[in-house]
């Protein structure tokens, strides 16, 4: 009997949390990240791909914090593993899931990418204040 309502409620808890990190990343396609981040990441081209994810998460690691965007940040990592797992299960049953669980990669990738971007205007625009405060 409890199985069943434990197992519904997991369930509820999991769509939520995939609807969550799907309104972020909707969120974050509205910014484009700058060339001058792309670059700093070490990339080329002016889109990130999935396998861009970890290098961007890692630079944002680097930059101080901005706002309270931390905990986004490791709701949105913890998503794209997610993502990555349930693309190598479906790789050969389901490709059509596969795929786009790539694509839902490359969102997360983007987001990281905005997230970089966000976190090194915060950090230039702390600088320049603490510039001007000792002049």
């Amino acid at each position: 009997m409890i199985a069943p309502l434990l197992g519904a409620a997991a369930l509820a808890a999991a769509i939520q949390f995939a609807y969550y990190c799907r309104s972020a990343l909707v969120a974050a396609r509205k910014t484009e990240p700058s060339l001058q981040v792309l670059r700093s990441a070490g990339l080329n081209k002016r889109s990130p791909d999935s396998a861009d994810f970890p290098r961007f998460l890692e630079l944002v690691s680097l930059c101080p914090e901005h706002g309270k965007d931390a905990m986004r940040i490791r709701q949105i990592a913890i998503y794209y593993r997610l993502l990555g797992v349930l693309e190598t299960l479906c790789r050969e049953l389901v490709p059509a899931v596969s795929s786009w669980a790539k694509r839902e990669q490359a969102s997360c990738a983007h987001f990281a990418a905005v997230a970089l971007e966000r976190r090194i205007s915060s950090s230039r625009e702390l600088f320049l204040q603490h510039g001007t405060n000792r002049l």
